[in-house]
């Protein structure tokens, strides 16, 4: 059993290994998810001792995380813990200020979405960035539509969408035809899923995809999460809600107040011992090995 609290912090953007920039647009044609590192054990994403600040405030300090394929690693804190910036930070929202990130093994810089979505990071956040008038396939390919003779091409986008649905088990939504407003909540985080996995996905980061959704929309969602993991995707997690991510999740990391307090298994983990590294930083729960560890990492 193992828990990681944090290093110290790696200096300034001089240090960075290697830079990676992508001056031509991502290949956005579909190929099989998780390829190349379940095999040799290398983490699809690994962070080391990131920092970013905004001004005097500093949001991430030495953060380290690693998100292997084929599992689905839940990140939860409380409310100004830091989430949302570190998701921002592997998307290419956020520029870090500090520290490495490595893909699949190899250094790299992450300076925009751009080059995120060419490495195969695809991000869906709480607010799934649907275009209600649209419908499913309209939605799946907005602003990569395909063309045939400078027409677009309904039919492969037809086939392709259909397909992918089909591949994650999505069975629920009348016609890829019908527009993304008459969709359930469920079936919206569907569609935005797909729309992730579509374009050539590694890694998929979900911000809160259960949120606002009733009991069968949220197990629905859920399973369609483990579907992406087994499929051998690398899945980040955001999640408030516990019980889902000890549904679900096979990692958990813990942030509270910009720093990384706990990782691990989540079969090393239970609700109270989570808790307690979100308010307190450090867990004195009954058979947890990592409490010592983190205490001593602040």
């Amino acid at each position: 059993m193992r828990r990681v609290v944090r290093r110290g912090l790696h200096g300034g953007r001089d240090q960075r290994v290697a830079v990676m920039t992508t001056d031509a647009p991502a290949d956005h044609t579909e190929s099989p998810p998780g390829e190349g590192d379940q095999s040799t054990g290398t983490p699809r994403l690994e962070l080391r001792g990131v920092s970013k600040s905004f001004g005097p405030v500093l949001a991430l300090s030495g953060v380290d995380l690693v998100i292997p394929a084929g599992e689905v690693t839940a990140l939860a804190g409380d409310n100004g813990a830091g989430k949302s910036v570190l998701i921002k930070t592997i998307a290419g929202i956020h520029e870090p200020d500090g520290g490495e990130t490595y893909w699949e093994g190899r250094p790299v810089h992450i300076r925009t979405p751009r080059d995120a979505a060419a490495l195969g990071i695809q991000t869906v956040y709480q607010d799934l960035a649907l275009a209600d008038n649209l419908d499913i396939v309209q939605n799946m390919f907005l602003g990569r539509e395909r063309t045939k003779a400078d027409l677009l091409d309904e039919n492969s986008m037809e086939r392709s969408a259909t397909e992918t649905l089909a591949g994650l088990s999505v069975t629920t939504v009348r016609s890829i035809r019908q527009p993304v407003a008459s969709l359930s909540g469920g079936q919206r985080q569907a569609v935005a899923i797909a729309r992730a996995v579509l374009w050539n996905s590694k890694l998929v980061i979900m911000d809160e995809p259960t949120a606002a959704l009733g009991v069968a929309q949220t197990a629905m969602v859920l399973d369609l999460v483990r579907r992406l993991a087994d499929r051998g995707l690398a899945v980040l997690l955001v999640s408030h809600n516990l019980i889902d991510v000890f549904n679900v999740a096979d990692r958990l990391a813990v942030l509270r107040l910009g720093r990384m307090v706990a990782t691990g298994q989540v079969s090393e983990f239970d609700p109270q011992s989570v808790v307690d590294y979100m308010t307190f930083g450090r867990s004195e729960q009954p058979g947890d090995a990592a409490s010592t560890t983190a205490r001593r990492g602040g």
